[in-house]
């Protein structure tokens, strides 16, 4: 199993599952190894005796998945590398490794390498990013920026920002395959969207954000009810972005990702529940306009998110997506099979693809429900119907289940 997450300012890169050339030119074989004349450790100004800005610089092969993530007593980062060979690279030739208090490198499991840096003080990681070798050097740099923080602000492993950076650990039998470990429920992460000054689409004086918050808790009741554990993005009318909500969804350990809309077309362009999942190659016009409309929330808050993924991680994510979006689209199937059961209308194509930012994540399997269109009279009727609104809820706490059922067995399958 091969992932790889880019969110915010971090960007994880994976190996091609085929051979091919690497970004130098030469065919990819083997093992990536560092190449330290090409690499370094930098502090930021002069030192004052307090922790700086550091910058780490790491010049290896090929590009790998890695995850990246802070642990305390003492204060460390720790990188984890796939398929890297430190042998023979001695951290003492590492320019720049007398700016830290210590630090080691080496194979620590079969196919994974760790990189430990001991730091001055607690830290908080600003930017992450593998690109093309620079300055003649063949193959990927791995770049990475930390600036100091203070202790309150230090987030290490297992808590909100470092779940950003990990990877999960590789599946060993189905049961670690499925979804939901054996030792808790089933973790939903609800996604109401829009909030605080990105009210998302409005009519009079009905504001999306708002009408979707209120379903998200009614949502949230049912798949209680159900046993499932339910992790709302935002509870309140709070702007939370976009990349923000994936991050909080996999800090949270979730299973499934749902986000909730009820946006705003001209008249008769479109009407009833459709359910997406990614697909950046989506071209309607219908979809484009909505995508136009979700995304850029956060250029409000000057977040461009568009040039987070550099091109080569654009091709990698897909090779990510490999298994989770068949997993994503299975629970679209099920979401429509029991809006059907249960006679709530829906768009006349109900599973359809869209380029959403929401939906990047390839590790978490994640869908979008357009509940309806606030333009739409019917779809607004149906979106204050408090029937309407228990059926649908209903219905997909019980595609939920279902899901959750034929994931484990194909799980299962897949193993033998």
């Amino acid at each position: 199993m091969r992932w790889l997450f880019a969110l915010l300012l971090i960007v994880l890169a994976l190996p091609a599952l085929a051979e091919g050339p690497k970004p130098g030119g030469h065919p990819r074989s083997g093992l990536a190894r560092v190449d330290l004349t090409h690499s370094a450790i930098a502090a930021e100004g002069r030192d004052r005796g307090r922790p700086r800005p550091l910058d780490l610089t790491l010049t290896i092969s090929q590009p790998v998945p890695y995850r990246v993530y802070f642990l305390d007593g003492p204060p460390r980062l720790v990188v984890d590398f796939r398929e890297v060979d430190f042998s023979g690279a001695r951290t003492g030739d590492l320019t720049g490794a007398d700016l830290v208090p210590d630090l080691r490198w080496g194979r620590f499991r079969p196919g994974w390498s760790r990189m430990v840096v001991e730091l001055p003080g607690p830290y908080a990681l600003r930017r992450a990013q593998q690109v093309p070798a620079r300055g003649g050097a063949q193959g990927a740099l791995f770049a990475l920026r930390i600036e100091p923080v203070d202790q309150d602000e230090f987030v290490t492993r297992g808590h909100a920002l470092s779940a950003l950076w990990d990877l999960p650990q590789p599946a060993l039998d189905a049961a670690a395959a499925a979804p939901g470990p054996a030792d808790r429920p089933l973790r939903i992460a609800i996604d109401p969207g829009h909030g605080g000054h990105d009210p998302g689409a409005q009519v009079g004086a009905i504001s999306e954000a708002a009408v979707m918050l209120g379903f998200a808790t009614e949502l949230a009741e049912e798949l209680t009810r159900a046993g499932f554990e339910v992790l709302p993005t935002r509870k309140d009318d709070s702007f939370i972005p976009l990349e923000r909500r994936m991050t909080i969804a996999r800090a949270g350990q979730a299973d499934l990702f749902i986000s909730l809309h009820a946006d705003a077309l001209p008249a008769g362009e479109a009407a009833g529940l459709s359910i997406y999942t990614w697909n950046q190659d989506a071209d309607d016009r219908a979809t484009r306009e909505l995508a136009m409309r979700h995304d850029p929330s956060d250029l409000v808050s000057g977040l461009d998110l568009a040039r987070t993924d550099d091109q080569v991680v654009d091709v990698l994510m897909d090779l990510a997506r490999l298994e989770t979006q068949p997993r994503s689209e299975g629970f679209a199937k099920f979401v429509v099979l029991e809006l059907r059961q249960a006679g709530i209308g829906m768009h006349r194509q109900p599973v359809r693809g869209a380029a959403f930012s929401v939906l990047k994540s390839p590790d978490i399997p994640s869908v979008l429900i357009e509940l309806g269109f606030l333009t739409d009279p019917g779809d607004r009727a149906n979106l204050f119907d408090p029937d309407w609104r228990a059926g649908t809820s209903r219905a997909i706490a019980r595609a939920v289940s279902g899901w959750a059922q034929d994931d484990i067995a194909r799980a299962g399958l897949s193993r033998k």
